[in-house]
């Protein structure tokens, strides 16, 4: 197995830690260093960055306009990507594609390609293997953490995606950290790869595409709003109450639910930005009239409510023995946030033939293994 490197101030790899390093994992200053080493001028690092964004070559070998004893040197320096594609499933939709990657010491992760009809193709990114964070009703958590994922990891999901659409003349528009994973507990890589994601000079990804979500761990939440990084931020809440959160999510019992509509608070005052609460719908657990109403109440208390958007999400077949509600049900609890002054949106489940869906990404135990 290859040996863990440490991943640094932000979340790239120190080369020294890793033999054969990805190239997504080196931080431009050390790729620079590298070139400068063998007397290359600095605006081939731009070049090996942009054709590793483009995403239409599947190595070094493919990058022409390189000298050839300087692509064989990065081949041998370097690994093209940080993740490897072992099987890939599509959804019954025609649209939905849900891919498993490995990575290098042999743990494995799934990602989501959520096309919508040609308008535009969102990936959905993990930032761990597993996830510490252990909500009812999602199956990541059942993993537990395995390991966090370095940024290049991270990028490289949407380098695997990018590199498939690039085939028939599209592109990735969209990402969401919404795969395995708490994004804001592995905070710097995260950070690091949104910054990769939108460099004009990279992907080129408009900050507006991009969101970032946390199930509320406060302190990042603020952290994050005073980045300067103009994303979007989408916080899991799923119950405006602290006795039903703390049930079914418990980072709850850290940070309660007035704690996390505060710090939303913050971070859009501080960006300019609208949050917007993710809320899986639970039959006869979090989808009462008197919790829309809570709800509604609550999010206008902690701030002007044109500043906040509830994103109902149908419960996904998954762990905690849950059902979802009927479609009447959750009609009625948008209704009501409606009147309450809160917009609210119904999202059309995706993905879920192939466990793509909102709670249903996991890697089984006997395909993790090294």
């Amino acid at each position: 197995m290859t040996p863990r490197a440490k991943v640094g101030a932000i979340g790239t790899l120190d080369v020294m830690a890793e033999p054969i390093p990805a190239v997504s994992d080196v931080a431009d200053a050390r790729l620079l260093t590298w070139l400068r080493k063998r007397d290359e001028p600095a605006y081939r690092a731009k070049q090996i960055r942009r054709h590793a964004t483009r995403g239409t070559e599947q190595g070094f070998a493919e990058l022409t306009d390189l000298p050839k004893s300087l692509r064989d040197a990065l081949a041998a320096a370097f690994r093209w990507m940080s993740v490897e594609p072992v099987g890939e499933e599509a959804s019954a939709d025609g649209e939905t594609r849900k891919a498993l990657l490995r990575l290098r010491d042999g743990h494995h992760i799934e990602t989501v390609l959520m096309p919508h009809h040609g308008a535009r193709n969102a990936v959905c990114v993990s930032t761990q293997a597993g996830c510490p964070m252990a909500c009812a009703f999602c199956a990541t958590g059942e993993m537990g953490l395995v390991r966090d994922l370095s940024s290049g990891e991270i990028v490289d999901q949407v380098r695997h995606w990018q590199r498939e659409l690039a085939v028939r003349g599209e592109r990735v528009s969209h990402v969401v950290y919404m795969g395995m994973g708490e994004p804001l507990h592995n905070y710097e890589a995260t950070l690091a790869s949104a910054r990769a994601l939108i460099d004009p000079e990279g992907f080129g990804i408009s900050p507006r595409r991009v969101t970032i979500s946390t199930c509320g761990v406060v302190p990042k939440i603020d952290a994050l709003a005073s980045e300067g990084l103009p994303v979007n931020l989408a916080v899991s809440l799923h119950a405006p109450d602290d006795r039903t959160r703390g049930a079914i999510m418990p980072i709850n019992r850290k940070w309660g639910v007035d704690e996390v509509l505060a710090a939303s608070a913050r971070y859009t005052k501080r960006t300019r930005r609208r949050v917007t609460f993710e809320y899986v719908m639970l039959a006869g657990v979090n989808d009462s009239d008197a919790m829309a109403r809570e709800l509604a109440t609550k999010i206008a208390r902690h701030g002007r409510t044109a500043d906040a958007h509830v994103n109902l999400i149908p419960y996904n077949p998954g762990p905690g023995g849950f059902r979802r509600p009927s479609a009447e049900r959750m009609e009625r609890f948008a209704s009501l946030l409606h009147d309450g002054g809160i917009a609210a949106t119904l999202r059309i489940s995706k993905g879920q033939d192939i466990a793509a869906g909102c709670g249903q990404l996991k890697v089984a135990e006997g395909k993790a293994a090294v």
